[in-house]
Parts: C-alpha cells; sequence; structure tokens
C-alpha cells in the first residue's frame, strides 16, 4: 500500500487515503468449473427483469407468477406478482420428491461434542411434526411466532415450520435480554414463544427458559411457551401455557401438505438495533426473498450440491443465519455444518477441527473472528488439514486488507477465492460481491454490485462519484429480497432508508463508500463513524486497515475524539497479535508513523492505547461509541448490549497504565 498524491481533502465527502495494489484472479479451473460467467452480467444488464424472472424459476412455484416486479408504490415493492410459494417445500419436499431423501442437509455439531446427522428425508420428518404441532395449538397463517434458541436443530425445524404454515418468525439472539426479548415479543403481538430450557456457551450451561418467563410475565399476547429440552436444567413451569417439545411435536404425523402462500406473503420479522429509540422491525416476504437469497448462494460460493459441504458461522438470531444458513442453503439442497458453540471451546482449534472432520469446503464467517484467529496465532490452523476448503466467504463488516491476506494464506493456503460480501438485514441478502470464478479480487473489495443488483456511490447531492472519489453508497433499482417496510412504522421505514435522497428514489442505510482508481467498490464504515480531522472527513475502517497492515497488530479500533486544535482527532485502540510481546512507547510510536507512511501524515493517530479485547456487541460489531467515551475521558455509556461487558473494565484498567500519545 502507497500513500495517495494530490490532496488529500479534495472530495467532500470523504476523503480517499488507503490504496490496493494487489489482485488475485481466479484460477483458469475454478472459471472454468464455476457456476457464474461474465456472460451473467451482460444477461442482467440486457433484460433485469428477465434475469429475476429466470432466478425465480429455479424455485418451486404451486401457482406462477405473471409479472415480475410492481414499483408503482415506492418504496413498497412488490414482486413475483400472482405467485404462490411455500418456502419450506422449496427448501425441504421437493428436494425429497427428486429423490435426494438421504442426502445429507446438516452434520450438527454441538459444543460439548454430542453430533447429529440430518438428512432432507429427516428434516421433511421433523418440520411436518412442528408443523402439525403448531397448528394444533390453533396458529394460523399470518400468526406470529418468537424463537428464542441457541444453534441447535429445533431452531431451523421452527423456522421452516413457520414458513410451512405461513406464520412469520421473530428471532431473538439467545445472547439478548429478557427486556430485548420482551420488546421483540410485544412489537410482533407474538401468540407463541419457543425456547430451550438452556445454551451451552463455552463449555457451561446456561438457562434460557427465565429470560422466557420474565419477558412474557407481562405480555397478553403469548398463549404458550414451547420449550425443548437441551442441557437437563431445573426451569420453572406454568402449566397449561408452557409445554415440552418431545412431549408435543415428537407424539404428531411425520405428514404434512405444505399450503402455498402469495408471493408477497411475510416470512419474517428480523428486528435490527436502531440508534435511539425501540428496535425496528425489518419484514421480508417469501417469494422475492428466497429467490435472491438462493440466487446469491448458489452464485456467490459457487455451491455443487452433489459435492460442496458448506459451513456459515453465524447464529440463526442474525439475518446472515436467515439467509445463508436456513433458506439459501436448504433452497439449493445443501449438505451444511452446523455449529452450536463458539469457537475456543474447548480450544481455539475448534473451528479447523470441523473444517477436517467434515471436509468442509466452503466457509463463510466474519472479519472479527478473522482477526481473533490472527490474534490466536497461525500456527493453529496449521495444525488441521484444510485442504478440504474451495471457497471462503467474509461478511458482516468490512474486512481490513491484512486480514483479507492472512485468510487467503493461513485459511485458504493461497490458492481459495474470497467473496467478501456487503449487505444488511434489510437487504435480505448479499448485494455486492466479487464471484469467485468470475471476479479478480483485491484484499479488503467487495468489489462491485452483483449481477441485477444496482448500487452505486454518490455525493451529497445524490450525483455518482468518479473514480477515485468516496461518498455514500446507495441502492438505485428494487431488489427481490428487499425489505417491505419496518413492522407496524411506515414512517419509521421512510424516513430511515428513503427520506436522504428522496428525489432520486435511492435507497441509503448509512454506509460510507469509494470507488479505488478502478472502479473497485470499498466500504467505508458508517458514515455516522467518519472523523472530521482538520477538514478533513476521514473514515475509521481505514485508519484501521492500515494499523492492521503492521506485522504486530491483530485488530483494531478507531474513534475521532474531540480536539481543540484540529476538530477532531484520531484515537485508536489496538490488540497486538499473539507473538507481538511489546506494546511499549516506542512500538506505539512505530505504529503511529506506520499510518502515516501508509496514508499519509493527516492520519496519524493522536493516541494508541494498546488494550487486550475491544467492545463488541454479540453479532461482533465494535461499539465505536464507548471508546469514544473513554477517548473523551467521559463516563462509560451503557454496556448492555456487549458480548462481554467486562471489557471495559479492561481497557480502562489498561488505560491507567499510561499510553503513548503524540509528542
Amino acid at each position: 500500500m502507497t500513500p495517495p498524491s494530490g490532496d488529500a481533502g479534495s472530495s467532500n465527502t470523504l476523503d480517499n487515503l488507503l490504496t490496493e495494489s494487489r489482485t488475485f484472479p481466479p484460477s483458469a479451473e475454478f472459471a472454468a468449473e464455476a457456476n457464474a460467467k461474465p456472460a451473467l452480467y451482460e444477461q442482467a444488464a440486457a433484460d433485469r427483469e428477465a434475469f429475476w424472472a429466470e432466478q425465480a424459476e429455479q424455485l418451486h412455484w404451486h401457482t406462477p407468477f405473471t409479472k415480475v416486479l410492481d414499483w408503482t408504490d415506492a418504496p413498497f415493492a412488490k414482486w413475483f406478482l400472482g405467485g404462490r410459494i411455500n418456502v419450506a417445500y422449496n427448501c425441504v419436499d421437493r428436494h425429497v420428491a427428486s429423490g435426494h431423501g438421504e442426502q445429507v442437509a446438516i452434520h450438527w455439531e454441538g459444543e460439548p461434542g454430542d453430533t447429529r446427522t440430518i438428512t432432507y428425508a429427516n428434516l421433511k420428518d421433523e418440520v411436518s411434526k412442528a408443523a402439525n404441532a403448531l397448528a394444533s395449538l390453533g396458529l394460523v397463517a399470518g400468526d406470529r411466532v418468537a424463537i428464542y434458541m441457541p444453534m441447535v436443530p429445533e431452531a431451523i425445524f421452527a423456522m421452516l415450520a413457520c414458513a410451512r404454515l405461513g406464520l412469520p418468525h421473530s428471532v431473538v439472539f439467545a445472547g439478548f435480554s429478557a427486556e430485548a426479548l420482551r420488546s421483540r415479543i410485544e412489537d410482533a403481538s407474538a401468540r407463541l414463544v419457543i425456547t430451550t430450557d438452556g445454551q451451552y456457551r463455552r463449555g457451561k450451561p446456561a438457562a434460557l427458559k427465565p429470560a422466557v418467563d420474565e419477558a412474557v410475565a407481562s405480555n397478553p399476547s403469548v398463549e404458550h411457551v414451547l420449550v425443548v429440552r437441551r442441557t437437563e436444567s431445573e426451569v420453572d413451569w406454568t402449566d397449561g401455557r408452557d409445554l415440552w417439545w418431545h412431549d408435543l411435536v415428537e407424539a404428531q404425523s411425520t405428514e404434512h401438505t405444505a399450503e402455498a402462500f402469495d408471493a408477497e406473503h411475510p416470512l419474517y420479522i428480523l428486528y435490527t438495533s436502531g440508534t435511539t429509540g425501540k428496535p425496528k422491525g425489518i419484514l421480508h416476504t417469501s417469494g422475492g426473498y428466497l429467490t435472491q437469497a438462493a440466487y446469491t448462494h448458489r452464485n456467490v460460493f459457487d455451491l455443487k450440491p452433489e459435492t460442496d459441504v458448506y459451513w456459515c458461522t453465524a447464529d440463526i438470531g442474525w439475518v446472515t443465519g436467515h439467509s445463508y444458513i436456513v433458506y439459501g442453503p436448504l433452497a439449493n439442497r445443501a449438505t451444511q455444518v452446523v455449529y452450536e458453540g463458539t469457537p475456543n471451546t474447548p480450544h481455539e482449534g475448534r473451528h479447523w477441527e470441523i473444517v477436517q472432520k467434515y471436509g468442509v469446503s466452503i466457509y463463510y464467517t466474519a472479519p472479527t473472528l478473522i482477526r481473533t484467529f490472527m490474534k490466536w496465532g497461525a500456527d493453529i490452523p496449521a495444525k488441521y488439514d484444510l485442504s478440504s476448503l474451495r471457497v471462503l466467504g467474509s461478511v458482516g463488516e468490512p474486512i481490513n486488507p491484512e486480514a483479507w491476506m492472512w485468510y487467503r494464506e493461513h485459511v485458504g493456503a493461497n490458492r481459495t477465492p474470497i467473496v467478501d460480501t456487503w449487505w444488511q438485514t434489510e437487504t435480505g441478502a448479499i448485494m455486492i460481491s466479487p464471484l469467485p470464478g468470475v471476479t479478480s479480487t483485491k484484499p479488503g473489495s467487495a468489489m462491485g454490485p452483483l449481477p441485477g443488483i444496482g448500487a452505486k456511490v454518490v455525493d451529497e447531492a445524490g450525483n455518482e462519484v468518479g473514480k477515485g472519489g468516496g461518498g455514500y453508497l446507495v441502492l438505485d433499482q428494487p431488489w427481490p429480497s428487499m425489505l417491505r417496510g419496518i413492522w407496524g412504522d411506515e414512517a419509521r421505514f421512510r424516513e430511515t432508508y428513503w427520506s436522504r435522497f428522496e428525489s432520486q428514489g435511492f435507497y441509503f442505510a448509512g454506509d460510507g463508500a469509494k470507488y479505488d482508481t478502478d472502479g473497485a467498490i470499498w466500504l467505508l464504515g458508517r458514515v455516522d463513524d467518519v472523523m472530521n480531522v482538520s477538514g478533513h472527513r476521514i473514515s475509521t475502517t481505514e485508519v484501521e486497515s492500515a494499523l492492521v497492515s503492521h506485522p504486530t497488530v491483530a485488530e483494531a479500533a478507531v474513534v475521532g475524539a474531540a480536539d481543540p486544535t484540529t476538530g477532531q482527532g484520531i484515537v485508536a485502540f489496538v490488540i497486538l497479535r499473539g507473538d507481538a510481546v511489546d506494546g511499549g512507547d516506542a512500538a506505539v510510536q512505530a505504529l503511529r508513523n506506520h499510518v502515516a507512511k501508509e496514508i499519509g501524515p493527516i492520519a496519524k493517530p493522536r493516541q494508541i492505547m494498546v488494550v487486550p479485547e475491544l467492545p463488541k456487541t454479540r453479532s461482533g460489531k465494535i461499539m465505536r461509541r464507548l471508546l469514544r467515551d473513554v477517548a473523551e475521558n467521559r463516563q462509560v455509556g451503557d454496556v448492555t448490549t456487549l458480548a462481554d461487558s467486562t471489557v471495559m473494565n479492561l481497557i480502562s484498567a489498561g488505560l491507567q497504565k499510561g499510553s503513548a500519545s503524540e509528542d
């Protein structure tokens, strides 16, 4: 990486500082066998609606659609009008009907080491029994069901059973508090909650049902709580309301006929935290969502259902788990690994042990976990046979170029394509990503929109910036898996996503991005996290990437802190790699100088603090708000959404030992 030339402040939107010249084209062998060929872009550009119709026709429609898209009531789209479909039938029954009932759907690995192998025929039986059980409770299409479960097979059975019956589900991550669960149940007016007695986390059972009991105590909509026995822990029981899964579900028939629903029938509500106020219930519907989830899964990961073993390490509590564990992979008849636990239980090689055990060929994880693996050391994956891997994926936030390179070298043996994917809860499916058999990739870049997707980087006025320019990432065309609103709050939907570029009709969800000189797209994180240093608008992502490019740094978080001279000063928090022991003044000054060399003196951090951990949400996102509190010597704000609330204590303790800053 080399510093750019010219005036760093020439863009009034976002300065474009970091550059990347390394490129990795697909091998000729991979390209020859790839599902997606270059012609896919041409096909989509020639007739976008015909392209999406062809993707939709990969699914089973009980009634064919008669019109691809109605965008007359923008921003509310309707896709595949007139079509009737059952999402669960597409994910399960049709594969059994086509003679693939004995193919493994799920290799389930429990954290304590217990396992289950579930074929598509087994899955059909389990989903049918669960659907019959839910119907026996009086639930009818349109009723909402809350699911608060760890990564056990019954969580997937429950989601598919809801889809089968037309019951929109609201999956709540099993690490969330009783209050978070209560607000989501209340907002959706759920009639049923499905949960477990407990879950395993880091080798120990942790209770779950008490949070449900607390959450439903004041919720009049909840009629029953259906409980899966997982940890054998004792639970309080409310007769008439609480039911054991094994009592209700196991007695049901394995025969159930799936009913078709309109393509726009609600499939699920997934709550994403708002910056203020109550969480937003993102609504996704059936036909368009499943079309794009399946299309992207098939092409971005180059899935070969006869031979691949796919593993997405996300949790079903997040949209990644919905689209790339449940709906996309199962619609495509994937054989996949589902893992219940944490990546360092009982040891830091657990993921690589699982890859070796099942012969995983496609592995999709988050940059925060890749950087954790970097921190633990390259010697750990080196102990395992990872030769089955042929595609690697990244999801959740921008990936630093050096983390990308580490992933390629130490996990992918310098041969596997990496697909760095950009999308959101709201988009429902991947929007920007390389195609592994087509795209020459650059470390850290999501490259460009997929065929059929319209995305661009614009300035304050909504005009597209040129190559080398930075600005706001917008979506300028409707897409099949787009959100259909915020549950019960149309005004908030319009204001949050459509008001910023209302006159142009662009969707904007708050991310900054830039084009490099070749036109590749680089995500720059949330616009809210942009720092203003002496009039230069600098992305935290670029400075973090420069820090992680130093051989001693595993992870970095950067914030802008109030500065009387420059407006904001750059303050960095870094975690050193496992083999880097020196975090003293000299090492910190070397890091400051390294950033100045990589992207220019304007980006040189005012202060760098070496810390043992960073404050992260349970989905792995860094809570920069809390780091700003530390950097500006304020009392640290609410830490309840952190995966580990003690992290801030560790940081504060470390700061008392002092940190190096600008001379």
